[in-house]
C-alpha cells in the first residue's frame, strides 16, 4: 500500500491506537521485571503475608543476605520462563496468522494479559508457601510473554498491511512501556530515604537513560527515515553498532579480574550509553517499519511476524552471550 493510496487517517486515530497498543505488549512484561523485589520477598523461608511485601527499600537492604535456593534462582528461572516462551509463540504466530483472525489474537492475547495482571493483584493478599508461589509466578510469567509475543507479532503482522509510518506508533509505544518501568523502579527505591547516592547510578544510568534515549529513537522515525530502505547505509549502521561492546567492557565495570578499565569515568559509560540507546531505537524502528514493505503486499504480514521473531531471537542471543563477556571481564 502506497502513501497515495492508502486511507485517511482522521485525527490520527489509527496512529494513537497503534501506540496504545504498542505500549500495552511490553508495559506488563516490563512491571513484572520490576517487581523483583516483591516477588523474592514472598520467597523466604518464613510464608510471608502483604504487610511483609511493603517493607521498604531501606529495611531490605539492611537485612541479612541470606537467601535460600528459590530466592537465589528466581531471576535465572524467570528469564528462562520469558524468553523460552517468547521465541516459541513469537514463530509459532508466524504460521497461526493465517488460520486464527487477526482481532481473536489482539483481543484474546489482551484479555490473557489482564487476567494475569487481576491474579497477581488477588495473590498479593493470599498466604502462599514459598515453593507454591514460586511455581504460581512463573506459570504467569510464561503465560504474559507467551500471549505478549501473540499479540506483538499480530500487530506487527497488521502494520506491516499499513503504509511504513504506521509500525513506528508501535515500536514508540513498546519504547515508553520501557521508560514508564525503570521510571517505577527509581520510585520504588526511593521509598527508603537512607538510601545512598550510588545506589541510583545503575536504575538512571542504565536502565532509565537506555529507555528514555531509546524511546527517542524510536519515535524519530515518525519524522524522519533516514537511510531509505533500500540503502546500503541502513545494514551498514547496524553492524557497526558491534564497536559498543569493546566500549562498554573497557568501562569502568567492577568487580573485574581480566581485562583494564580504559575508559575509567563514569561520563564515558554515560555517553556510550546515549548514542547505543538512541541508535538501537532509531535502527530498529527503521528496519520493523522497512522491511514489510521488501516484500509482496500479500506477504507483508508474514514478514511483519517473521520480522518480530528475530528481535526477539536477537534479544535472547544478546541476554546469553552476556554471560560469557562477563566472564571475560
Amino acid at each position: 500500500m502506497t502513501a497515495i493510496n492508502s486511507p485517511r487517517d482522521r485525527y490520527k486515530a489509527v496512529w494513537i491506537i497503534f501506540f496504545i497498543l504498542g505500549l500495552g505488549t511490553l508495559l506488563p512484561w516490563n512491571f513484572f521485571m520490576t517487581a523483583t523485589m516483591y516477588f523474592t520477598s514472598r520467597l523466604k523461608s518464613t510464608p510471608t503475608n502483604g504487610a511483609v511485601v511493603n517493607q521498604t527499600a531501606n529495611s531490605t537492604l539492611a537485612a541479612v543476605d541470606v537467601r535460600n535456593v528459590l530466592e537465589s534462582k528466581f531471576n535465572n528461572v524467570m528469564t528462562l520462563c520469558a524468553m523460552v516462551p517468547l521465541l516459541i509463540f513469537t514463530c509459532l504466530n508466524s504460521f497461526i496468522h493465517q488460520r486464527i483472525p487477526q482481532k481473536l489474537r489482539i483481543s484474546g492475547s489482551l484479555s490473557v494479559i489482564l487476567l494475569v495482571f487481576l491474579i497477581t493483584a488477588v495473590l498479593v493478599k493470599v498466604d502462599m508457601t514459598p515453593l507454591s508461589f514460586f511455581v504460581v509466578t512463573m506459570i504467569k510469567i510464561v503465560c504474559i510473554n507467551s500471549f505478549g509475543a501473540i499479540l506483538q507479532g499480530s500487530l506487527f503482522g497488521l502494520a506491516g498491511m499499513l503504509p511504513a509510518s504506521y509500525t513506528t506508533p508501535i515500536m514508540s509505544g513498546q519504547g515508553l512501556a520501557g521508560t514508564f518501568a525503570a521510571f517505577s523502579m527509581i520510585c520504588a527505591l526511593a521509598t527508603g530515604s537512607e538510601l545512598q547516592d550510588k545506589i541510583y547510578f545503575i536504575p538512571v544510568a542504565c536502565f532509565l537513560l537506555f529507555n528514555v534515549m531509546d524511546w527517542a529513537g524510536r519515535s524519530l522515525t515518525a519524522v524522519c527515515m533516514w537511510p531509505g530502505k533500500d540503502s546500503i547505509w541502513l545494514p551498514g549502521l547496524v553492524i557497526a553498532r558491534v564497536v559498543f561492546i569493546p566500549l562498554f567492557i573497557l568501562c569502568n565495570v567492577q568487580p573485574r579480574n581480566n581485562l583494564p578499565v580504559l575508559f575509567d569515568h563514569d561520563a564515558w559509560y554515560i555517553i556510550f550509553m546515549i548514542v547505543f540507546s538512541f541508535s538501537n531505537g532509531y535502527l530498529a524502528s527503521l528496519c520493523m517499519c522497512f522491511g514489510p514493505k521488501k516484500v509482496a503486499q500479500h506477504e507483508a504480514e508474514t514478514a511483519g511476524t517473521i520480522m518480530v521473531f528475530f528481535l526477539s531471537l536477537g534479544l535472547a542471543l544478546g541476554a546469553a552471550v552476556s554471560f560469557a563477556f562477563r566472564v571475560m571481564i
